[in-house]
């Protein structure tokens, strides 16, 4: 006797074998199975993510949807190992679904299939059902209803089934086969985009310039869709090669500065690491998803520091008569430190910008200001350039031009002369360096001041202005080439 399955039983069965129903059949973990995390973040937009739970597992085969992880995992990078029993877990099979559930991938997913339209007449509050093909959802969505198009939402809209790949969470579903105990540890790496940290250095410069507290801070900025909590974090610093680097961070990161005079509690311990260097906080913290946060890096008081007024020139009028070269020139302002223990610092200094500040005469910080610096490696010399000065500046000129005759191997041979006028304004004296980019073979044949040669194209002056005075500087170069 042949047996016949009612119509209810059947749309049942329909029901069990829908992909909704196919991900209550999966084994789950959710973050409340977390026993820990580890978080090491790398400079470039690249992080390394180890995460532990303690998973029931049935013996056999396993369908698991790991869930919470990183919506920017890079999934050819994951790797799940059981801590508990090693070799027991074999992965099969994996697949990331970072699609999330919401109502316009809802739509998405369901184009060129129907829907029902449900709409409510606001006065006697009876609802209608229509069957609508679902034609774009782009901008918008567009749909066939009977013999017309409506664009817009007419009413409340009613799916049969969630699509596949749908989640409420991005997750990595993996088919394993478990050959151990029932209760592991495991633990899932994996390589994500999505957080980044930066370093950022609070200075706060004495009255006489030639002293400075230092505060560094890491800004943590987490994009990547889920939370870490609790986690170990640790950071390399250093410039690490990727085959294939990530995209830049969707959004924009709101990036905060460490408050002016702050001084940092450092919880940061440092190491070498390879050829770069790996910073650890020695306290679990909890990185929240879409959150920037900041950590204390380093303090350091009393860090002897150096002010430097330079004038750099430039070569173009030493090819020909030029005349005047300029009324009020820019001296730049240069602050220097040397990263040593002898300076009470000495810990490598991963790159980031630099903002200094000094208190004004009521004792109120005010901000002076900001340079970016690359890695700086210990016993090395920080230098920032912080601005122009106001009540410095410079008139120069050409006072002397003359081609010479062609002499052996040279086509070119000429002499030129230079005066420059450095005014001071402040009622202390300063020093000025002068930085003159000279081309070709040349010497300075005579000068109002003796220089130094910094290098094999500029002669370098160290010229004293005295308070609210001027000093002249001349000299006569011999350029050949």
């Amino acid at each position: 006797m042949r047996a016949f399955v009612p119509l209810a039983a059947g749309s049942l069965l329909l029901c069990l074998l829908s992909p909704l129903h196919a991900q209550l059949l999966e084994q789950r973990s959710a973050l409340s199975d977390q026993q820990e995390v580890a978080v090491t973040i790398y400079n470039e937009n690249l992080a390394l993510v180890k995460d532990v739970r303690r998973i029931p597992f049935k013996s056999g085969p396993v369908s698991l949807a790991f869930r919470d992880v990183s919506a920017r995992m890079r999934p050819e990078t994951a790797l799940l190992r059981s801590l508990t029993a090693p070799g027991a877990l074999r992965v099969q099979e994996q697949n990331f679904d970072f699609d999330l559930l919401t109502p316009q991938k809802m739509l998405e997913k369901y184009v060129g299939k129907t829907v029902r339209v449900v709409r409510t007449n606001s006065a006697t509050g009876q609802e209608t059902t229509e069957t609508a093909t679902v034609l774009s959802a782009n901008n918008g969505v567009v749909l066939k209803i009977g013999d017309r198009i409506e664009t817009g939402v007419p009413g409340r809209l009613v799916f049969d089934d969630v699509p596949p790949n749908l989640r409420d969470r991005p997750t990595l579903v993996m088919s394993l086969n478990n050959s151990g105990t029932a209760l592991q540890d495991v633990e899932l790496s994996y390589l994500t985009g999505g957080l980044s940290w930066k370093a950022d250095y609070v200075l706060e410069l004495n009255a006489a310039d030639d002293a400075l507290d230092v505060s560094g801070w890491v800004t943590l900025t987490n994009t990547s869709g889920t939370s870490y909590r609790n986690a170990k974090l640790q950071l390399v610093a250093g410039d690490v090669n990727q085959v294939a680097p990530e995209v830049t961070l969707r959004g924009r990161a709101v990036m905060m500065a460490a408050p002016a005079m702050e001084k940092a509690d450092v919880n940061m311990t440092e190491e070498s690491l390879f050829e770069y260097h790996l910073y650890t906080l020695d306290r679990p913290t909890t990185i929240a998803e879409n959150q920037t946060k900041q950590v204390a890096l380093l303090s350091a008081t009393g860090v002897p520091a150096r002010k430097d007024m330079v004038l750099v020139g430039t070569d173009y009028y030493y090819h020909g008569p030029s005349g005047d070269l300029g009324k009020k020139l820019k001296v730049s302002v240069f602050l220097e430190f040397d990263n040593k223990e002898s300076a009470r610092l000495g810990m490598p200094l991963p790159k980031g910008v630099v903002r200094v500040y000094k208190k004004d005469s009521a004792g109120n910080a005010q901000f002076i200001g900001e340079d970016r610096v690359d890695h700086t490696p210990k016993n090395e010399k920080v230098r920032l350039k912080l601005g122009n000065a106001f009540d410095v500046t410079a008139d120069k000129k050409q006072t002397d031009f003359k081609r010479l005759p062609n002499a052996g191997k040279y086509g070119f041979v000429s002499e030129s002369a230079y005066e420059l006028v450095l005014k001071n304004a402040k009622k202390e004296a300063v020093t000025v360096t002068v930085q003159e980019p000279i081309p070709g073979d040349w010497q300075i044949v005579s000068a109002s001041q003796p220089h130094t040669k910094a290098s094999s194209n500029t002669a370098v002056w160290k010229v004293t202005v005295p308070p609210e005075g001027k000093a002249v500087l001349t000299y006569r170069a011999l350029v050949r080439y």
